[in-house]
This record gives structure tokens, sequence and C-alpha cells, in this order.
């Protein structure tokens, strides 16, 4: 397996739709309140590229997309705040370290933006990426921060750069 991370392509959106929607089929997250129902989801390409300060990654392995992570400039979160959005992966990719290559991709990334601080938001059915957000230097929230739309999380985590 070669993994080649690269900024989202407009031909990306279709599957990284699928892949984000089978994700939360999958592990049972509600749909009313999540990306799911996010109509974002369906334009990820274009919603980074109007969006300053916010970049998207993808996974591919030999121009197979496995999956994404993004950062991005989320509204009402405080000043050096950046969201850390939309990590999904296929199930068949999962536990391979992929997800924590997009990671670190993306707090580089963050870093460059200008950020001093990442947010995320998640729900207890991802508890393994919940305990890699852990690990990565995210600490609980007792609230939600900004204004994501996403009203359905109920893990909030937040991660002080580098």
């Amino acid at each position: 397996m070669t993994i080649t991370l690269r900024p989202i392509k407009p031909n990306d959106n279709v599957e990284l739709a699928r892949i984000i929607r089978e994700s939360l089929v999958e592990f049972d997250v509600p749909k009313v309140g999540t990306v799911y129902s996010d109509l974002d989801t369906d334009r990820l390409f274009e919603l980074f590229q109007d969006a300053p300060n916010s970049c998207y990654f993808v996974a591919e392995d030999n121009g197979v997309l496995l999956g994404g992570c993004g950062v991005y400039p989320t509204n009402g979160l405080p000043s050096g705040y950046a969201e850390l959005v939309k990590l999904y992966l296929t199930a068949a990719t999962r536990g391979r370290g992929i997800g924590k290559m997009l990671m670190e991709k993306c707090f580089e990334a963050a870093v460059e933006l200008g950020y001093t601080h990442l947010y995320l938001e998640s729900f207890p059915q991802l508890a393994k990426a919940v305990s890699i957000y852990g690990k990565a230097g995210f600490k609980p929230l007792d609230h939600a921060l900004g204004n994501s739309g996403h009203f359905a999380c109920n893990i909030w985590m937040t991660k002080e750069l580098a």
C-alpha cells in the first residue's frame, strides 16, 4: 500500500460524501444535526475553496480514495481556533495509521495558516477515533465551541498547537 496525501479536488466530492455517510450509518450516529444531513457534505471541494484559511486533504492508494480530513474556520470559534473537520476513512482502511497521517498533515497546515488551537466535535459511538484524538493531544471540553450547526454532537475537544 502506497498512501498519498493531497489537497481535495472537485472530482472527490461524490466519493467523500459516500465515505462520510457510510461511516456514520456503520456506527449508528444520528443523521440529523450531523455532517450526514449537512448540505456541504456533497460539496466539500467548494466549501474549502470558498473558505479562507481552510484546507482539506484526502488519502489515496494508487488513485483509490480512502478518506480525508480538514481544517476549517468555523463561525464563532475563539480567536486563533479552527476546527478539525470531517476525518473519515473507509472501513477497510481504518487501523492502519492513515487517520493519524491525515491529522498530522492538518496540524502542520493549521500552524502554517496561523492557528494556535484546533477544536473538534464527535460522538461516543466513534470511541476509537475519540481515543486517537486524545493520544494526539486533544483535551475534552464540557461544551461546544463555535457554531458548526452539528447540534447532535456531544463530545467536544481542543488541542493547543505547538
